[in-house]
């Protein structure tokens, strides 16, 4: 056999591919030393293989490597026909499915929002319900406490007429002996100026002894019926308006209402 028949054997091939018995493999290494053209046919088949493994694939799969070898093995002497590479589509359609993926995402995120704007909402006009619920609630046991005072049986109703400073000003005391308590409706006063207010006084008569049992910050507090201190000595009451916090004794230019009890 000479040496072109030798190299179109296909032995060659073989031995690139590792499918020689080691006998054969050490006559093939023998080969090569000897003659160079044979150690360049390892060689350039060596390069095909490289180059058509990149050609199909940057990562040969064990699959298309075994069809190569098989074609190498059974074609050794010509061309090696390969079929052109078909176009991928899994790239086109990975970046699809990405792009659904990041709309749906988006989707449901502006859902999201929108639900919490929702629930927020909701959570503000509870909150504002509660709170207008609870204002009532107060103004509800107001209301039942006056009455309670006005419809007692123990109370004494004592009329406070208006004075020269304020001739249509008038106003209530309540004064319920079996509680011990003193309620005084100012409903029928003015709206104090800044800065003064009213205050409450117990009066003796003989000889004229007046006692502060009441400032008044609040005129409309507790629907304008409001609780002052008890004083079983009272033969009047007044009500005089005062600088803020009150003075120790009744500004009598500034009485407003009086009435016996």
């Amino acid at each position: 056999m000479n040496m072109r028949e030798y190299i179109d054997s296909g032995i060659l091939e073989l031995y690139v591919f590792g499918l020689l018995t080691e006998a054969e493999n050490n006559e093939v290494k023998e080969m090569a030393d000897k003659h160079p053209e044979v150690q360049e046919e390892i060689l350039s088949i060596e390069k095909a293989v490289i180059n058509l493994s990149y050609s199909i694939a940057p990562h040969l799969s064990a699959e298309n490597y075994q069809k190569i070898r098989n074609i190498l093995i059974e074609k050794h002497s010509g061309v090696i026909p390969l079929e052109p590479r078909k176009k991928s589509m899994s790239p086109y359609i990975g970046w699809a499915a990405a792009a659904v993926l990041l709309l749906g995402i988006g989707f449901q995120y502006n859902q999201y929002n929108k639900a919490q704007d929702e629930v927020q909402a909701v959570s503000a006009e509870r909150t504002k319900f509660q709170s207008m619920l609870a204002d009532l609630q107060v103004k509800k046991t107001e209301d039942e406490k006056a009455l309670a005072i006005v419809r007692d049986k123990y109370s004494t109703v004592i009329q406070l007429a208006g004075q020269q400073v304020a001739p249509d000003a008038y106003a209530k005391v309540y004064v319920n002996s079996n509680k011990k308590e003193i309620y005084v409706d100012m409903a029928g006063l003015p709206e104090p100026p800044e800065g003064k207010v009213y205050q409450i006084w117990a009066l003796k008569l003989d000889p004229l002894t007046p006692t502060s049992i009441g400032v008044i910050d609040n005129k409309n507090a507790n629907n304008g019926i409001l609780k002052v201190e008890n004083y079983d000595q009272a033969q009047a009451f007044g009500i005089t308006l005062e600088p803020a916090g009150g003075s120790a004794t009744p500004t009598l230019e500034q009485l407003y209402t009086l009435g016996k009890v």
